[in-house]
């Protein structure tokens, strides 16, 4: 059966998804209502069968960005209407069919006990995760928890998980990053600065073939290389908070 809610939405940020859009859009909403989708200035057209089913849909909206600006910028548009409209929380996930919609209601159960959660997904991956990704991984998750004095990153660059649509908002706008790439790691180092709780509930991943309708845009020299700098970043943000971060874990 799904779930209506009028403080929790699914937020669904697409760039150039293709045939994947379609079915991750229909999954979502066969859990959870309402469904947004921030089409971030796609230009291959995968946006159009979703603008026609948002027409027979009252729960599904559809926001087109004429140019494309990145994930994290995407998603904050998303925000900053949710709360408009009196939102309180958004959980993400990816348009590519990567992540589970049978797991929503439960992430979004997590959050209504906890109003300040970070509820975070944490992989559990198949054979067909590039093996790259997953030993890498294992890298920014490290440095995230070292930069959180190891508050409880289960992991911090799977997309899937619900935020306190406030103390997001606050968090990006007073920042000039975290409109890219570095979107999720950052989020969930600088939402746990802010007093976030993060928790922590497993979550299959799936990596689709091309011709399984699979779309991926990482870039591995690019966007690591952001990474580094966005770590570099936050562990010169983690010396100016450590006097904090230390009286959080001891008080």
């Amino acid at each position: 059966m799904t779930m209506v809610s009028t403080t929790h939405l699914v937020l669904i940020p697409s760039y150039n998804t293709g045939a994947a859009l379609r079915p991750t859009v229909s999954a979502a909403r066969a859990q959870w209502a309402p469904v947004w989708v921030v089409v971030d200035g796609s230009d291959d057209g995968s946006e159009q069968e979703i603008l026609r089913m948002a027409q027979e849909d009252a729960q599904l909206r559809v926001i087109v960005l004429e140019r494309n600006q990145g994930k994290g910028a995407a998603v904050l548009a998303g925000v900053q209407e949710a709360i408009r409209l009196g939102y309180t929380h958004v959980l993400t996930m990816d348009s590519d069919g990567q992540h589970p919609a049978e797991k929503i209601p439960e992430f979004m159960a997590a959050s209504m006990l906890d109003a300040n959660a970070l509820v975070l997904g944490v992989p559990v991956f198949d054979a067909s995760a590039p093996a790259l990704r997953v030993r890498g991984r294992k890298v920014s998750n490290w440095w995230a928890n070292l930069e959180t004095l190891w508050q409880g990153i289960g992991d911090s660059l799977y997309g899937f998980r619900v935020y306190p649509a406030h103390l997001l908002r606050d968090v990006m706008v007073g920042s000039r990053w975290m409109r890219h790439f570095d979107f999720d790691p950052e989020a969930a180092v600088r939402l746990c600065w802010h007093g976030a709780r993060p928790v922590n509930i497993q979550a299959p991943v799936k990596y689709l073939r091309p011709d399984e309708g699979g779309v991926s845009h990482f870039n591995y020299l690019r966007d690591n290389v952001l990474l580094t700098g966005m770590h570099l970043r936050l562990f010169a943000g983690f010396i100016l908070r450590l006097p904090l971060l230390v009286w959080r874990k001891c008080f």
